[in-house]
């Protein structure tokens, strides 16, 4: 997804939006320099030659590992005239092969697109500042075509440097640094969420509570969805479901709410919440989706009805596999209804686990014997019963197809019930 704030927004005082023909323009008639976020480029990325390296991959690497920005082709980088390239010589399919070709780790967030006024045309690369920066650059040495090399380019001002020792180190750090805090975040949400679990429960229960966070999460005022929107991210989230995991044996959270509470979306803290916790008529379920693009779901696991008789404290809180497929399925759905939504062009970090909030406790998974899937659940004999499950964690990358969300569902399933044995 393009940037909607640039360097020549900036310049030319222009608000929030998409970059456009006449802005590219009127930014190189006012000379705008180039500088560790705009590059200007004349002609069109070319192939490698004599064991060089690939230009177009260490460009994009070194505003990649730098703050991200724009590369602009069409326009001379000494004088900023518009020249304009031959659309018909633009091959985006190629450029991007280079990319994955070249550039590790992989950068899935790269945008290109062609800006024209009918007359001349300029291609456009929109790079993102990269969480998993820094991003190296692979090639072969020029006298020996067979030996690999890699560098880690960098923006310096207005030109492309390769980092020192120091700055590799360095750029390692923040790497682990972003990747600490987001799973800091991540912690954050289970750990309120059990929170408000346990102020609610009346009885012994064990619960699945799932968390997605975008690795670039939106900032704060720069998308408010609407009532009506969250609704019908949740909507589209059931039927997304459905088309994922077919017809369940169990009905998930966002059948399990029930169709009041689905549609009905609360206010909160930046966030929209459908929550039954208040009138826990049906299986208690808690689904949020955050301004910022985070999903919250948990769902009780243990749901008894009044005419049943609760768990006692010493005995084993049951989980049906058949549910917490369901619960996975029914998350991913909604984390990938939120990120279409939100258009979010980054990927998604999943983790999903299986608490008792009160105190542990053991739990004692129920599943279908001898691959008969309709049939009873029950605990098998051999089974684990741990009083602790280990949190489960995946990812979505942008937009991802239905085989993808298919694929994060069936692996956080996995990840959870493998913990009992099965």
């Amino acid at each position: 997804m393009a940037r909607t704030w640039t360097r020549i927004h900036e310049h030319l005082g222009c608000p929030p939006g998409p970059l456009t023909f006449d802005m590219v323009r009127r930014a190189t008639d006012d000379n705008l320099d180039e500088f560790d976020d705009l590059d200007w480029k004349e002609p069109l990325p070319q192939p490698p030659r004599d064991g060089r390296w690939n230009e177009f991959a260490k460009d994009v690497a070194a505003m990649a590992n730098t703050r991200g920005g724009l590369i602009i082709y069409g326009v001379e980088d000494k004088t900023t005239r518009l020249l304009g390239i031959d659309p018909q010589e633009a091959n985006l399919q190629q450029y991007a092969q280079w990319i994955r070709n070249h550039v590790h780790p992989y950068l899935p967030d790269l945008d290109m697109f062609e800006l024209t006024d009918g007359t001349k045309s300029v291609l456009v690369v929109d790079v993102p500042a990269s969480e998993m920066a820094p991003h190296l650059v692979y090639g072969t040495a020029a006298k020996d075509k067979d030996q690999q090399a890699a560098v880690v380019p960098y923006r310096d001002n207005d030109h492309t440097a390769w980092m020192a020792e120091h700055q590799v180190e360095r750029a390692y750090r923040d790497r682990f640094a972003r990747v600490g805090l987001a799973e800091e975040q991540l912690q954050r949400h289970i750990d309120f969420t059990t929170r408000t679990i346990t102020a609610h429960a009346s009885a012994p229960s064990a619960w699945f509570i799932a968390v997605s966070r975008p690795q670039r999460p939106l900032p704060r005022g720069a998308y408010t969805m609407s009532r009506g929107e969250a609704r019908e991210v949740l909507k589209s989230a059931e039927r997304r479901a459905r088309a994922l995991h077919g017809k369940p044996l169990v009905p998930g959270p966002l059948v399990g709410m029930g169709p009041d509470t689905l549609l009905n979306p609360r206010s909160g803290l930046r966030r929209w919440v459908c929550s039954n916790l208040e009138s826990p008529i049906n299986r208690e379920i808690i689904t949020e989706l955050h301004y910022d693009g985070t999903v919250v779901m948990a769902a009780n696991l243990s749901f008894i009805r009044e005419s049943e008789e609760p768990p006692g404290q010493d005995d084993d809180l049951l989980v049906s596999e058949r549910l917490v497929t369901a619960c996975c399925y029914d998350f991913v759905a909604t984390a990938q209804e939120q990120q279409r939504k939100l258009r979010l062009d980054s990927a998604l970090q999943l983790t999903a686990v299986i608490i008792s909030p009160d105190k542990p406790r053991a739990l004692a998974p129920l599943t279908s014997q001898w691959g008969d899937l309709q049939g009873r659940e029950s605990t098998p004999p051999y089974a684990r019963r741990p009083h602790y499950i280990q949190p489960a964690h995946t990812s979505l990358s942008p937009v991802s197809a239905e085989e993808e969300g298919r694929g994060s569902a069936d692996e956080l399933c996995m990840d959870l019930m493998n913990q009992f044995g099965l």
